[in-house]
């Protein structure tokens, strides 16, 4: 099978060019630790840079030496790269986002109205696909702000393809769409027929809300729902051009996997979907990849060569090693013709050669050992091999980084260093 292509994540983190790269995938497979290890490495190869993380997990704050992240860039200290490469990174708080879209938007006094209206709180808290909906609105306000020439986007973990992309739309329908003419029709008829009117949209809507937030919910949503009528509009505008910015040219998707059967599956789903809605895909990162110093020993071989060390087969072993006695020594004993001396001298060599006995034994059962697990690991491999095959049997021109796997997690800078430069010598699959 001919090699995928690789990904030349250098020349994509040093091309101007590239002012967006977004990282997603499915949960679990290391999005944020890719993105963190991007941003560092392009940071030191002089891009200013600014990660945005939407992950929950708090890893990327630890492995950059920050005690909290939080919804305003930081300085990454330790990060100094050449012509004024540079570090930032930040973690979103979708609450506080949507917050400074309504202050943003509102005068004062409509804006606190919002801000204290009990139906916003539960929908700027809570409500399903604004987490995503506020990703994408922090990535414009970063964008817009142009303090930063590549911003390194680590999307949220999902199961489902690409919330990251769906989730504005249904949002910002949400806002613009029936149930928000329905809300407001009351207050357009007046009187108890609106209020009637209000009853019975409110009825058929939101009864799963009502039980939720009490009795006081038509109330609060009437309420909201007045406060925001001159803000709805601009949801779906700037979402619109939110995805639209990533449909441009300097925008960059990886997509990132695990050589796992499930997570190659997604992998191959995202790049699907990334192809249907216009996006632009750099390519696949495959973390966490096995390998062996010794490739040459098959593991049918160190499984035989095991089993012949466990059941003393045909292994060599050098003469007097298996703990036989002289013959002549035993009969000079019992003829009695050997000196005290010479007794206490044949004892010694009989408990020397029994100990080295023993520790051959010993060392057999280790080496076996060692062949078992050699045995597993090249077993692993081939597995792993044989899943990147299917993917890139569907997705040939896929360009491919594979990152091989540490010892132990990456807690630290020097790790997040490990991964890039992974990253950067990542060798396609079948090469």
């Amino acid at each position: 099978m001919d090699a995928a292509p690789r990904l030349p994540v250098d020349r994509l983190l040093d091309d101007p060019g590239t002012r967006i790269i977004v990282c997603c995938g499915a949960g679990g497979v290391g999005k944020t630790t890719t993105a963190a290890a991007l941003g560092v490495r392009a940071a030191e190869r002089g891009r200013k840079v600014v990660v945005l993380t939407i992950d929950p997990a708090r890893r990327l704050a630890q492995s950059m030496g920050i005690d909290s992240l939080d919804n305003t860039p930081r300085r990454v200290k330790g990060v100094d790269g050449a012509d004024g490469g540079e570090l930032h990174a930040m973690m979103l708080d979708m609450k506080r986002t949507f917050d400074e879209i309504v202050e943003g938007h509102a005068d004062a006094e409509r804006a606190g109205a919002i801000l204290a209206n009990p139906f916003y709180q539960s929908l700027s808290a809570g409500f399903a696909g604004t987490q995503e909906y506020m990703a994408m609105e922090k990535l414009g306000q970063l964008r817009a702000r142009d303090d930063w020439d590549l911003i390194v986007v680590d999307t949220p973990p999902s199961r489902s393809a690409l919330d990251f992309l769906d989730a504005p739309k249904r949002l910002g329908s949400f806002l613009d769409g029936k149930f928000i003419r329905v809300l407001m029709a009351p207050a357009k008829v007046g009187g108890r027929a609106g209020m009637k009117f209000l009853n019975v949209g409110m009825s058929l809507m939101t009864g799963t809300l009502s039980k939720l937030m009490g009795a006081s919910l038509l109330k609060d949503v009437q309420t909201f729902v007045a406060a925001m009528d001159t803000m709805f509009g601009g949801f779906r505008t700037r979402a619109d051009a939110t995805f639209r910015l990533l449909q441009a040219p300097g925008t960059a998707f990886l997509v990132v996997a695990a050589p796992e059967p499930d997570a190659l599956r997604e992998a191959a789903y995202f790049v699907e979907r990334l192809a249907a809605e216009d996006m632009p895909l750099a390519g696949l990162v495959l973390n966490r990849v096995h390998g062996s110093g010794a490739e040459q020993l098959s593991a049918e071989r160190a499984l035989a060569a095991a089993e012949n060390l466990e059941e003393g087969g045909i292994v060599d072993q050098e003469p007097g090693n298996a703990g036989l006695r002289d013959p002549a020594a035993e009969a000079d004993a019992a003829d009695g013709g050997a000196r005290d001396g010479g007794a206490e001298a044949d004892a010694d060599t009989d408990v020397h050669v029994d100990g080295d006995a023993d520790v051959d034994a010993d060392v057999d059962e280790i080496t076996a050992g060692l062949l078992r697990l050699h045995a597993e690991r090249m077993q692993v491999i081939a597995r792993e091999q044989r899943t990147r095959d299917r993917f890139t049997s569907l997705h040939p021109e896929v360009a491919v980084a594979e990152v091989a796997a540490l010892p132990g997690d990456v807690h630290d800078l020097a790790g997040l260093r490990a991964i890039g430069e992974r990253l950067a010598a990542g060798v396609p699959a079948g090469a």
